[in-house]
């Protein structure tokens, strides 16, 4: 009776330059044995290691080694595979030809490095792939059977692409190129590099440079071309900046910074927000009319994954023509959703860029928490600007006409032009000269005072 024997795994920690990552070695008895896959389950890259001088452990690759490995894995979560080419200093010539077309078969290998257990050679090079297939992997980002970024790998260079172009003309100017190679990199492009990177654009792409800028074709081919060529760590250093994890995600942690409020405190936007958002509305207000028409209203949100605002925004704010949102009414919703719900105007601020254009460690920076509210009553005084008032009755008292004429929409106009109902009107008062922000709001009926207060 032949003896079942698995393959010893064994786990040991690495140093390697930039983390501490756990590394899993497998070795095979000297009998042979089967593969245990629990060891792939464990492992985020694999290492294959193959004998230069004997064809057939070339052949068993793609005949054995890469089925066992990933053979059961669905195409978008294979385990990157590092093919490793041992003993290369018993052959004078390389293995390259026999394994190029099996890197062609294979898209989750990474790369192959011949190497020598013997003499050491290329043995810190296959870490370092390793490590790099780990942090940087190709995967998520690009598919080389289509040839062509991912959907989702896309989908986020568009987005960083609306948020790098910052006057909205659809094209990356030297500028803004500089600006956003400055915020991922650490330094600027020489006007040499800025030309250089161009001329391989335009040799490539026949739309990739308009009127001297970027398009976003030519953003895109420029990631797509990083990547073919093995710098797919500048296309993740790129994500990364911008909030992205290894799934193409934006992180909790760039979405929803740490932000405490203590109890009875609440929470506005100071100058930075307020500086910040009339840049972002200057920047889609494309006729300058001082108004964002839906049209540019929906140019706005093309960043966010979802369309924050609905149709109750003109019963809300004080909006032109019933469809226009001029800058008033703009920072008037701004306003009310940081007293309302500070982590959501985190989250939306985050999806616009805020701390990539603003220079600033994350959208915290925006927002200023106002003291606790017993600490003015003891003062008498108090330095909030924006405010809540509660409306409160049964129903049919008017509460609703109330909370639109509020925005100087008289009865006749409310009859004329039903719009969609909302809980909340904000707009802006003079108390002894400031400019303040009132938000009322509309409650029902209320078994006793205190549920209002």
């Amino acid at each position: 009776m032949t003896q079942r024997t698995c393959w010893r795994v064994e786990l040991m920690t690495a140093v390697l330059p930039c983390c501490r990552r756990r590394v899993m070695t497998t070795a095979p008895p000297a009998g042979g044995g089967e593969y245990d896959h629990s060891a792939s389950l464990l492992a985020n890259v694999v290492c294959v290691v193959y004998d230069v001088s004997e064809p057939s452990s070339i052949e068993k690759i793609a005949s054995k080694w890469i089925p066992l490995v990933n053979g059961h894995a669905e195409r978008n979560y294979r385990l990157p595979i590092i093919l490793v080419g041992n003993k290369s200093d018993l052959q004078c010539g390389s293995s390259m030809e026999s394994i190029l077309p099996i890197m062609n078969q294979f898209s989750e290998i990474e790369t192959c490095v011949e190497c020598s257990a013997k003499n050491l050679k290329n043995i810190s090079e296959v870490f370092y792939y390793a490590q790099k297939a780990v942090l940087h992997p190709t995967a998520p980002l690009y598919d080389p059977e289509e040839k062509q970024l991912r959907p989702q790998c896309k989908k986020a260079l568009t987005r960083i692409f609306t948020i790098s172009d910052q006057d909205n003309n659809q094209i990356l100017s030297d500028d803004e190129l500089n600006y956003f190679q400055q915020s991922c990199f650490g330094n600027p492009l020489v006007p040499q590099a800025m030309e250089d990177v161009k001329m391989v654009v335009r040799k490539n792409t026949a739309d990739g440079v308009r009127e001297n800028g970027l398009t976003l074709n030519g953003f895109l081919f420029l990631n797509t071309l990083f990547i073919q060529r093995g710098r797919h760590e500048t296309t993740w250093t790129i994500l990364r900046r911008f909030g992205y994890d290894d799934t193409l995600e934006l992180t909790d942690d760039y979405l929803y910074p740490q932000l405490r409020v203590p109890h009875d405190s609440s929470t506005e936007l100071n100058h930075f927000g307020y500086q910040f958002l009339q840049k972002i509305f200057e920047k889609h207000d494309l006729d300058g009319d001082g108004a964002l028409s839906p049209s540019e209203l929906h140019s706005f949100f093309s960043v966010f994954p979802y369309t924050p605002w609905g149709a109750e925004l003109s019963s809300t704010v004080c909006t032109a023509d019933g469809d226009l949102l001029p800058l008033h009414g703009f920072m008037c919703q701004w306003t009310l959703v940081a007293y309302l719900d500070v982590h959501r105007c985190l989250e939306y601020l985050g999806y616009l860029g805020y701390p990539i254009l603003c220079e600033q460690d994350s959208q915290t920076q925006a927002i200023t928490v106002t003291r606790e509210k017993r600490i003015d009553l003891e003062k008498g005084q108090t330095q909030r600007n924006v405010f809540l008032c509660k409306v409160i009755g049964p129903r049919g008292t008017g509460k609703s006409a109330f909370l639109r004429a509020f925005l100087g929409q008289s009865l006749e106009e409310q009859l004329r032009t039903p719009r969609a109902p909302s809980f909340y009107s904000i707009n802006t008062v003079l108390v002894s000269g400031q400019e303040k922000h009132l938000i009322v709001s509309e409650k029902g009926k209320p078994r006793n005072l205190q549920t209002v207060i």
